[in-house]
């Protein structure tokens, strides 16, 4: 099969949105179909404002359906909702072909908490973007609820998966962050207002805190808790050893859909602390975590949990089941496009 995915989020950019588009085109790919990537790499662009690390395209509907059309695509999947996929609607819409999206991101909370414009007024445009598709792919039942409650019903599940080639039990940790003061606290992710963050730097549990990644609030956090240590973005094998290095990871966002990080960070071993929240609710059990509306307590709690069943419990997340998913999602899609 011939499928095309649209997003405006991509490389560079690093986030839970990119690494999930990357792992299923590998694992659509290995399972031999084509995969086509509409992205904002392939048009001119200009930074989002008071977020230049989001490129915001100049993509045409026509520049946009002539790569579709060339493709000569049986399904497309639009997953995001910025300039790239608006394009890409525009010229499904027009020719009746049908299409699915992905929800990713608690897009309202989050320009809610860079801007204080009323989420409300943003789900409106939520509604008319997703309203067309034939399925709306959500990474959990608790994000699934919150478009059913929106008005969005057509919802099927797209779970998330961890490469276990990188992350996993056996890895050896990070040297110079297993050798701080422990417990070792880690936060890994955007470094940016909506994630939360001064949540848990301001979190009252002994031992180091350890922030891994990059954003908009790097600057500001590192002035205001000078005792955190900021490490920048890690990648790879760097990033599994930073997982491996913790006795805790922190997921203080509540505004998630899923947390992929939490998973990566269980595979390696490492429980994890968060508050009840979307994301936190649907990935996390008792035996491999803790969530409590105080965070130290959620961490102290936390620290209790067995590493072992951590790891074993992150390597069920497969990104070979997700891409599964993915492909039954669009199957039905697929075939009405095939018979059009």
């Amino acid at each position: 099969m011939r499928i095309a995915i649209v997003t405006d989020a991509w490389s560079p950019q690093v986030n839970g949105v990119v690494r999930t588009l990357q792992a299923t085109r590998a694992e659509l790919e290995r399972m031999g179909h084509k995969v086509l990537v509409i992205s904002p790499d392939l048009f001119h662009s200009l930074p989002c404002p008071t977020y230049p690390e989001i490129r915001l395209a100049f993509a045409g509907t026509g520049a946009v359906g002539r790569m579709l059309e060339e493709f000569d695509a049986h399904a497309v999947h639009l997953a995001t909702e910025g300039p790239v996929c608006l394009a890409a609607r525009r010229w499904c819409v027009a020719r009746d072909f049908p299409f699915t999206t992905a929800y990713h991101t608690q897009f309202p909370d989050y320009v809610a908490a860079r801007t204080g414009v009323n989420p409300e007024w943003i789900w409106r445009y939520i509604r008319w973007f997703h309203g067309p598709a034939q399925a709306i792919l959500a990474s959990t039942p608790s994000i699934a609820a919150v478009l059913h409650r929106h008005g969005l019903t057509q919802v099927r599940h797209w779970g998330r998966g961890v490469d276990l080639s990188l992350f996993g039990a056996d890895v050896a940790p990070d040297p110079v962050i297993a050798a701080l003061p422990g417990p070792i606290q880690l936060y890994v992710g955007r470094v940016a207002v909506e994630k939360n963050i001064e949540a848990f730097l301001s979190s009252g549990h002994a031992g180091t805190k350890v922030v891994v990644g990059d954003g908009p609030a790097r600057a500001m956090l590192a002035a205001r808790f000078p005792e955190a240590h900021f490490l920048g973005p890690r990648f790879g094998a760097g990033l599994a050893a930073a997982y491996a290095a913790a006795d805790v990871f922190v997921f203080p966002s509540r505004t998630d859909t899923f947390g992929l990080v939490m998973i990566e960070a269980l595979a390696c071993g490492v429980p994890v602390a968060a508050y009840p929240v979307t994301g936190p609710v649907d990935v996390l059990v008792p035996t491999v975590g803790a969530m409590d509306e105080d965070l130290t307590t959620a961490i102290a709690a936390a620290l209790t949990r067995d590493r072992a069943a951590c790891a074993t419990y992150g390597a069920a997340f497969t990104w070979e089941a997700s891409a599964g998913q993915f492909l039954a999602a669009l199957v039905p899609v697929i075939d009405e496009a095939l018979a059009a």
